[in-house]
């Protein structure tokens, strides 16, 4: 992969703000797969570490609020179930929609991936909030756990 240059960059973040902007809880229904992967792409599929991040749904499945939780590294990054189960109390979020980026441009799950995503289900079962879809972003594309029938 390539590095980008300080302008690119910019521009990039400047994008992200801007979508930010218009991707308020009326506007992103998490039923439109496309769209939801397309935001989360725009989020995180151009950085050159890997992160994680959660889009907190209503009963609805609208989006209450995007966050990026945790910063890794160019090829992982640590993920706490506690500290995504207390951002998912923090605004009384119904639904969950997990996303992480692969720098390295393969949207494949690992192992390590699937280990997560399964103990994040079975910690947000406890609470009664269902998890919908775990994506994996890169520039090229995004791979669905709910697509691949892992979920």
């Amino acid at each position: 992969m390539t590095s980008l240059t300080a302008d690119q960059i910019a521009t990039i973040d400047s994008a992200i703000a801007i979508l930010g902007g218009l991707y308020k809880k009326q506007d992103l229904l998490a039923t439109s797969p496309d769209r939801v992967k397309q935001f989360c792409q725009v989020q995180a599929a151009h950085l050159e570490h890997e992160v994680f991040g959660v889009l907190l749904l209503d009963n609805q499945h609208w989006l209450i609020k995007s966050v990026i939780l945790f910063r890794g590294t160019i090829d992982g990054a640590g993920v706490y179930p506690r500290e995504v189960v207390k951002e998912v109390l923090s605004v009384n979020s119904a639904a969950c929609i997990f996303f992480h980026n692969h720098p390295s441009g393969l949207a494949e799950p690992s192992d390590a991936d699937r280990r997560i995503t399964t103990r994040l289900i079975d910690a947000l079962k406890l609470i009664d909030v269902r998890v919908l879809d775990h994506l994996i972003v890169t520039c090229n594309g995004a791979y669905s756990f709910a697509e691949a029938g892992l979920l």
